[in-house]
């Protein structure tokens, strides 16, 4: 099995995801990126945009309204201004 990333997405109302999961991919204020298990450490500032979570073939999409993201070796946190799953 390959490493999983341990990921978490609050807003100021409510935690909605915590888990592990393969990749997130977030809208950076300086470029989109994705993260993986393993990833280098560092802190990005968020722009309005989808966070896509990635795990076991499927998508789970998130809408963002600014905030911040934070890799570390514990995983990826992702505190946002706003942020609730996208509508389908």
């Amino acid at each position: 099995m390959a490493d999983k990333l341990h990921f978490s997405l609050v807003s100021p109302e409510r935690e909605l995801y915590s888990g592990l999961v393969d990749q997130v991919d977030a809208p950076g204020t300086e470029g989109d990126f994705g993260v993986l298990a393993g990833h280098a450490p560092f802190m990005a500032t968020l722009r309005e945009g989808r966070v896509i979570v990635r795990n076991e073939g499927r998508e789970t999409i998130y809408e963002v309204k600014g905030g911040f993201a934070d890799v570390t070796a514990s995983g990826l946190t992702i505190l946002a201004e706003q942020a609730a799953p996208a509508a389908v």
